[in-house]
């Protein structure tokens, strides 16, 4: 990086301006005397044309890019570069581009000698005496096209439809008492030899299905359950694939589920038999009669309820 050197006169005056530099390497512009003394422009073309003349190859300068980079207005600007133009430090035509299409091109003089038309002869076709200067073409940039803006559409809101009311739900509070669970069914007539088989069944669960390790205060209790089941006419193997087929995962209270279970799968009972009379033989005629008890036929009940003489047996 090179080091800044601030030079100064050896001898300065003792009042007056006094320039106090420093050596630049990069980021300065050489700037004619003649247009930073110029006495016939105003301060702000002088100042405009500096900066002009500070910018690089193909930047674009118009009147409203000027305007939103300093405070002066566009009026003020475009007064400006009028008088730049009228001075020979700037010059702006329209030249045909590519496509077609018209485009304005900028050329910037540090010089006003550069000027084509600070020569007198620049124009051959015309008499050295009537050559005048070209007059500055100087357009304002186009407007900016007014985007329009969209109108926003009023819908109406629709007009709020009644609501159903809600019914009621009728759930207990959570203090109210609960009801208290359904009885494990009984068997109508309990037998030793029923509930024995009951019991057995309930502490083999294990054996088939593992999941059912059940203590012996819960085969207890349980065993009245299964009794009513085989009561109800169900196999022991039935009653026991019932009881344990698909338990949930994890398995945690083996016996709470063998109640829930017997209490919420009980088989239907077994319908009344139909009580059957046997036959029997009357003790007159000897045929053949239904009753629960020996005795007479109707027939010969009959004759011996009026007097009457008992039949007689063909030989």
């Amino acid at each position: 990086m090179d080091t800044q050197q601030v030079s100064a006169p050896s001898r300065a005056p003792s009042s007056g301006l006094v320039h106090i530099n420093i050596r630049l390497t990069d980021g300065f512009s050489i700037i004619s005397n003649r247009l930073s003394q110029h006495r016939d422009m105003s301060l702000l073309a002088i100042g405009l044309g500096t900066h002009i003349q500070s910018l690089p190859a193909g930047r674009r300068i118009g009147i409203k890019a000027l305007a939103a980079i300093f405070p002066e207005s566009e009026v003020r600007i475009a007064a400006a570069l009028r008088e730049l133009e009228r001075h020979g430090f700037l010059r702006r035509t329209r030249e045909r581009g590519r496509g077609g299409r018209f485009v304005m091109r900028t050329e910037s003089y540090n010089h006003p000698d550069n000027h084509p038309d600070s020569h007198p002869y620049s124009h051959p076709d015309k008499h050295p005496e009537a050559a005048a200067p070209a007059q500055p073409v100087w357009e304002r940039e186009p407007a900016p096209v007014p985007v329009p803006v969209p109108v926003p559409v009023v819908v109406p809101e629709p007009e709020p439809q009644p609501q159903p009311v809600p019914l009621p739900r009728l759930v207990p509070p959570p203090t109210a008492p609960k009801p208290p669970p359904p009885p494990l069914p009984v068997p109508s007539t309990p037998s030793a030899a029923l509930l024995g088989e009951a019991a057995r069944l309930l502490a083999g669960l294990q054996v088939t299905a593992p999941l059912f390790v059940l203590s012996e205060a819960d085969v207890e209790r349980l065993t009245p359950g299964v009794a009513a089941w085989l009561e109800r006419g169900m196999r022991p193997d039935a009653v026991r694939g019932a009881l344990t087929d698909d338990p949930p995962v994890p398995l945690r209270h083996p016996a709470k589920l063998l109640r829930h279970r017997l209490i919420a799968l009980l088989p239907p009972s077994l319908p009344a038999p139909v009580p059957v009379v046997p036959l029997q033989n009357c003790d007159d005629c000897d045929r053949a009669f239904r009753s629960s008890a020996p005795g007479y036929c109707g027939e010969c009940s009959e004759v011996r309820a009026f007097g009457g003489a008992l039949p007689l047996l063909s030989a």
